[in-house]
């Protein structure tokens, strides 16, 4: 099956990223969200990461004008996956809600439709389990922020079919990534590094062994990650971070029991660059502010 029409489903951080790459990468693209403002400020983000590309010379501007025509909005369900060959699901990692939306979606995709969840953690097999399709139901995990990390996870569940597999591969090379494919099991491969990282971070900003700044400036400097812990805490949302840990302590155990400081920013409403304020704090534009040291 050749994939020509993809619908992503959720306008947040990680949805519109993945609208993004879709539509560069030649695909027509349905972005759903039940909220029109959401899906407004995403098409803004779009835009302003298409002149990014421009203007870093990674798309010429036909390119970009080309990729912005491709997207169209739908807060309708139903409009937005009536003829989609591909649906990416986008939405917050709460198994419940992605197992009633896949239901949703099996009931009203066409038969040909491949279903996939972009998780960083949950079970694909238990989330397609609900519907009648279980070999066409596949996770993509993306990885934050979409236009600028290369990988995608491919986790195929128990009934994924060896075809959707190779079709979602395709898809993800199109857009212009790498892919890796994994055997399900609770964090999958980067997650499961990425969460124990992150954790250690928050225990060692607790326990005072040295200052956020100076602790992500030691692991992009130190280890060669492009982004230190609490930068990327910050932009995936400690909230998101947060409910990864707590699915991960109880399928995986005591090693990824959340940091208590992580939930204490938390309950506090510091979310990251979302709320304004997460380890470090934010301007409207979401560009950080200098350190107060």
């Amino acid at each position: 099956m050749k994939v020509g029409k993809i619908a992503v489903i959720g306008s947040g951080v990680m949805g519109q990223g993945i609208a993004y790459v879709a539509a560069v990468g030649g695909f027509q693209v349905t972005l759903h969200d039940i909220k029109r403002e959401a899906m407004d400020r995403a098409l803004q983000s779009i835009q302003r990461d298409l002149e990014e590309g421009v203007r870093r010379g990674k798309l010429v501007q036909e390119e970009a004008d080309a990729a912005l025509r491709r997207i169209r909005l739908s807060e309708s369900l139903t409009d937005a996956v009536k003829d989609a060959d591909l649906v990416i699901e986008a939405v917050l990692e709460l198994m419940d809600l992605k197992i009633d939306i896949f239901r949703q979606l099996d009931e009203i995709c066409p038969s040909h439709t491949i279903l996939a969840t972009n998780t960083s953690t949950m079970s694909p097999t238990e989330i397609a389990a609900g519907t009648r399709r279980a070999d066409r139901c596949v996770a993509m995990h993306f990885f934050n922020p979409v236009p600028k990390m290369k990988l995608v996870e491919i986790i195929r569940g128990m009934d994924t079919s060896d075809q959707t597999v190779e079709i979602v591969r395709a898809v993800a090379e199109q857009m212009g990534k790498e892919t890796v494919e994994v055997n399900e099991f609770p964090g999958f491969v980067a997650g499961r590094i990425s969460a124990l990282v992150g954790n250690e971070a928050m225990y060692m900003l607790m326990e005072g062994v040295a200052s956020a700044e100076d602790i992500d400036k030691a692991i992009k400097l130190g280890l060669g990650y492009p982004m230190g812990p609490f930068e990327l805490a910050d932009l995936v949302g400690l909230d998101t971070r947060l409910r990864n840990l707590e699915y991960l302590y109880k399928t995986l155990g005591e090693k990824y029991r959340p940091c208590p400081l992580l939930l204490k920013y938390v309950k506090a409403g510091r979310l990251g660059k979302k709320s304004g304020r997460g380890i470090f704090e934010y301007d409207k534009n979401g560009q950080k502010r200098p350190s107060r040291r």
